[in-house]
């Protein structure tokens, strides 16, 4: 759990009466893929104000751990248990062994059915990526919305059938972000979205709104708020792209320097004065042939964290103008570290990879960097030197057992709930996203079931 000392609201026992209106609001908002120093408050350069705010006046972890990886930390993260125990020890995918099934058990329960049992309103958007997702014979049409079916994977495995009174959002992992895969409500696929469509956005979009509507009613929420963003494919906004089309064309060691020192300059490892690893690539910046398509894969990524943010700032109001920031616990954390997967040497067309686009225009993964990433158009991811620059001071990144895969950065949020002493603190606490389970199941004054219908 997280440890209760950095979080002092009292809490009551499950059995205790108390009007249910005392008991704070949970939002969980999950990113995907970032960079430990991404994040101005983690020390990056990207343009992060609302998610800054909420460290400047919280609590930041700098030993916050996840599994690694997007399917097992989500499945850890929504069961409170190590993601073997909860049926996904690697991917959505059942290769047939236990704790390899590819899909939440039916022997654990996910935060939102607990806290649901005990009188809260649960709510999700986003992206799911813990249902099994088999293959099927027409898998490219399907990618390309040439065809159409009913579901994604069993129904039963849906968030709206796991504990959630509602979803919007995606059930496989990777997306166009522009025209979503497997993007449904509740449990009926979306067929179409509309002409300017961004996911990023329409998620903010969507938790905006429903946190407006829970401010209608007396029962406290929990929402899931889990962004596609920052993971590949580079998709990004034009307009988003422009603020940093400059910013990363100094090269890989610099902002990597940079970085290191804000880290220092906000004591982010307390006393330590020398944390920071050894770089991973001798490559000099100078001598790059593909600088300017460097460059600007790290502007993408950079806008894609940036228009999050923007959203994050969108439900940040909401919360205020309903009157309920206050009471409201905000945990906010990544997946897993940044990514140096290079998805052009992947082949298009598979699994969740689209080759065209819904109107036929083909999709350019670009083996030779000849296509600037940023449209809908173009496939592509940042690789291992920016990855390790993303994830400064740790080596590696994603799929590494490496602190670049495994810690994330971790802001804890919570005006009326959190000793007045630690705003803007920063702790070196460890703590794992299976703490989140038992963090939420106190502070709701539930019950952690020992049988759940009937499992």
């Amino acid at each position: 759990m997280i440890p209760a000392a950095l979080l002092t609201a009292a809490t009551a026992p499950a059995d205790a009466k108390r009007p249910a209106d005392k008991r704070p609001n949970i939002l969980v908002i999950l990113c995907d893929d970032l960079g430990y120093s991404d994040l101005g408050c983690y020390g990056g350069e990207i343009q992060t104000p609302n998610l800054d705010r909420l460290a400047s006046q919280g609590l930041r972890f700098t030993h916050f751990y996840n599994t690694s990886r997007s399917c097992p930390t989500r499945a850890s993260l929504l069961t409170g248990l190590y993601p073997h125990q909860a049926g996904i020890g690697r991917m959505t995918f059942d290769d047939g062994l236990p704790g390899y099934r590819g899909t939440l058990s039916r022997n654990a329960v996910t935060i939102a059915e607990v806290l649901r049992e005990a009188g809260y309103t649960t709510s999700m958007v986003g992206k799911w990526h813990v249902a099994e997702t088999p293959l099927r014979p027409d898998q490219r049409d399907w990618l390309n919305h040439r065809v159409f079916h009913e579901t994604f994977s069993d129904l039963c495995n849906y968030p709206v059938n796991r504990g959630f009174d509602t979803h919007y959002g995606t059930i496989y992992g990777v997306v166009d972000y522009f025209d979503p895969f497997s993007l449904v409500e509740g449990e009926v696929p979306i067929r179409e979205v509309p002409e300017g469509y961004y996911i990023t956005q329409a998620l903010s979009d969507r938790a905006e709104q429903e946190i407006r509507q829970h401010a209608r009613s007396d029962r406290p929420f929990f929402m899931y708020l889990a962004y596609t963003a920052p993971h590949w494919p580079l998709h990004a906004l034009p307009e988003d792209i422009e603020k940093y089309k400059d910013t990363y064309t100094v090269g890989w060691e610099r902002i990597r320097q940079e970085r290191y020192e804000r880290q220092r300059q906000m004591k982010l490892f307390g006393q330590a004065e020398d944390f920071l690893s050894e770089r991973q690539f001798n490559d000099r910046w100078e001598e790059n042939p593909t600088a300017e398509w460097d460059a600007r894969a790290m502007a993408v990524h950079a806008a894609m964290v940036d228009r999050m943010d923007q959203g994050i700032g969108q439900v940040i109001r909401a919360l205020e103008e309903t009157r309920q920031l206050d009471n409201t616990l905000i945990l906010f954390l990544s997946d897993n570290g940044c990514s140096s997967e290079v998805c052009q040497d992947y082949s298009p067309g598979e699994n969740d990879r689209p080759d065209r686009t819904r109107d036929g225009r083909e999709m350019v993964y670009p083996r030779k960097k000849e296509v600037l990433p940023g449209p809908e158009t173009t496939y592509a991811s940042l690789g291992a030197k920016w990855a390790n620059v993303a994830n400064t001071p740790f080596r590696y990144w994603k799929a590494k057992s490496y602190e670049g895969g495994v810690c994330t950065p971790m802001i804890a949020f919570w005006p009326k709930g959190m000793d007045r002493r630690l705003k803007g603190t920063i702790t070196t606490e460890a703590g794992h996203v299976m703490d989140i389970m038992a963090t939420c199941v106190e502070l709701a004054g539930a019950t952690y079931p020992e049988r759940y219908k009937g499992a």
